[in-house]
This record gives C-alpha cells, structure tokens and sequence, in this order.
C-alpha cells in the first residue's frame, strides 16, 4: 500500500459490549445507574457477531419486562439474588436447546457447553456468544468474584469461576432463575431471535478506512476487510498489491435492513470516498484503490446503477465524471487478520459526519 495513516482518533467511539469494570455498590445504587448511563436510551444499536442486536433496553420496557417476574426471578434478576443450591429447575436440566435471559430474551448459553458441576446451579464453560454476556468485578460480601449479567438488558444471570472442564477453563455458574430454556426445535421468540440482516460489498481505496466508517453508520452490524472482483481464489495482500490479481481492497457490510437501507449505504459511501478518481484514493495508487460497488443482489445492481446515474446529475459530480464500477458481486475473500478492524487495533478512528 502506498501511504495508509492511522486517523487520529476523533468522531464516534466504539461501544465496548464485553467489558470489565469495578463495581461494589449495593443493589440500590445499581439500580439507579441503570436510569442513567447503563440504559443510554440515546446510544445506537449495537450487534454481536451473530447477529443478535445488544442495543440497551429502554428503562420503560425494562419495567415491562419485570411485571411479568415472580418474586424469586425479580430478586435474583433485578436484586443480584441467588438461588437455593439444587433447587433450580435447570439444574439437572439435559435436553438440547437454548438458554436465553429470561427478562429480555437474548440467547446466553447453549445445551453443548452445559455440564454437571456438582454445585448446585446450571454450570456452562462458556457463553452462547462472547458479546452476550457481560463479566464484571464483584466485591461485594467480603469476596472477590466476577458478576455475570445479560449484555442487553444488564440482568444479573450469575458468576463465572476459573475452575470449569476445557476447553475454556471456566465454569459459568447461572441460576435457573435467570434463565428461559427453549427446546431444539421450538419456535424462539421474536427478542430470542438474530436480527434479519443483508449484505452488501463496497470498494473504495484503502479498506481500513472504508472498513472504519461503515462500522460507525447505525444499523451496520459488521464490516470486514477482503479482496473482490479478481480471478485469483484465495489471494494474499501482497499477491493483490502487485496488481495482478485484479482484485480490489473491498469490505463487506452485513447490516440491519430495517434500521438502514442500501440506498442510505450508497449514500453513506459516496461521502467516505472520491468516487471520480479512478484506481486510486489519494495516495493509494493501482486497481486494488478502484471505486466498486459489487451488487449482492439484482435489486442491489438496479439501484446501485441508478444511484450513480442520479449522482452524476448531480451538482455535486455535474463536472467530474463518477468511475464507479457497479457489477454483480463476485466472490470475497478476508484479508488477512492484521487488516481486519485496524483502525480500532491501532487507536484510530475516521470521522462519517453525516452523508450528502
């Protein structure tokens, strides 16, 4: 590559969801943190790998939620209680399935890392999905032990322990309380399911700032880094460097239609790049730099090309012609681990301000 700063790091900060922090407050002063910055009902939706959406409940829905609790669900969920030892209903619980939080539905734990701790309390060494569950220092009683709680609704579910089987290590120890359980097969809720998602591929320069940006704009769930539109399978980033590949430095946006469109994503990309200058994005020189937009779908193809027609009408591109390649997505490939979110690796960020 021939240049590629790291930004200084200004615009919108990544949400961190898996975090750890200190917290030895009484069950009161948490509850009234949970009317403040721990239900932000301004922060944007965030997601998780899998597709889940983690954005923070509204505290008017957490109420909800609680109305339909027994006192020992509400004391453990909301008041940090345990449950007896071995009086849990999931304690010897062994069909396949799904453990969800049972305030907001998200999926914790699956039935394959369950396993028979002999302490008294559902055990699993590890969580359905990493960003569903937030580990946090618990100081409280005179001990030292890390708190586990639902990555969106902040629910306490448990606490997690270093003496669990492999191949983690870790005993996640829940109260059945905390839980919901639904079989292998049966129907999950609309809160228990992933977000449905689309995809689109967008090329533009340097990936590590088209990757960065697009990770900021609202309903983006995930943007990874990739080459595209070559005829070499599998190709490395020095392969793609020397220009033979034919390759262009892409990224893939998976996203949430119902919170941002394709449309608002062409939008949004045409302000992260100069989409007049071909095969190059300022200092970044060859075809790999080229402007593309690799439809996923025929509705992606007609509506990319009539954006860019609408565009090169436009007072904005009226005198400068728009090189932007619109075809049928090719195949993607990831670039290697180093290239994927370098920015958020090296403590940088792009500023998105808003589209034209």
């Amino acid at each position: 590559m021939s240049v590629k700063l790291t930004i200084a790091a200004i615009g919108i900060v990544v949400l961190a969801v898996y975090v750890t922090q200190d917290r030895s407050g009484t069950a009161q002063e948490k509850n009234q943190m949970s009317e403040t910055s721990r239900r932000d009902e301004s922060a944007p939706r965030t997601f998780s790998a899998s597709g889940y959406n983690l954005g923070p409940l509204k505290k008017e829905r957490i109420g909800e939620l609680a109305k339909g609790l027994t006192a020992e669900q509400r004391n453990v969920l909301l008041e940090e209680g345990t449950e007896r030892a071995f009086a849990g209903a999931l304690v010897k619980n062994k069909e396949k399935g799904t453990y969800a939080c049972r305030l907001c539905g998200l999926p914790v734990y699956d039935s394959d890392a369950k396993f028979e701790s002999g302490t008294g309390w559902p055990s699993f060494f590890k969580p359905l999905d990493p960003a569903h569950v937030r580990e946090v220092r618990d100081t409280k009683h005179g001990m030292v032990r890390t708190e586990v709680e639902c990555a969106r609704c902040r629910s306490h579910l448990g606490h997690s322990f270093d003496d669990g089987p492999p191949p983690t290590g870790l005993r996640y120890c829940m109260n059945s309380a905390a839980l919901k359980f639904y079989a292998e097969g049966a129907e999950l809720p609309l809160e228990s399911r992933p977000v449905k998602s689309e995809t689109a591929y967008f090329a533009g320069g340097c990936f590590w700032g088209i990757e960065d940006q697009f990770q900021q704009v609202p309903g983006v769930m995930s943007a990874v880094s990739g080459y595209q539109g070559g005829h070499l399978a599998n190709p490395g980033y020095k392969q793609v460097c020397g220009g033979d590949t034919g390759h262009a430095e892409a990224v893939r946006v998976t996203y949430d239609s119902g919170q941002v469109s394709f449309r608002q994503l062409l939008e949004w990309f045409f302000k992260f790049h100069d989409p007049t200058q071909k095969n190059r994005q300022g200092p970044d020189v060859g075809t790999q730099y080229r402007s593309a937009i690799f439809a996923a779908t025929d509705e992606q193809l007609a509506e990319a090309k009539a954006f860019t027609k609408e565009q090169q009408q436009s007072e904005r591109f009226r005198d400068r012609t728009i090189v932007t390649e619109v075809k049928p997505a090719e195949p993607f490939f990831e670039a290697e681990d180093y290239h994927q979110d370098y920015h958020a690796k090296h403590g940088g960020s792009c500023s998105i301000g808003t589209p034209d």
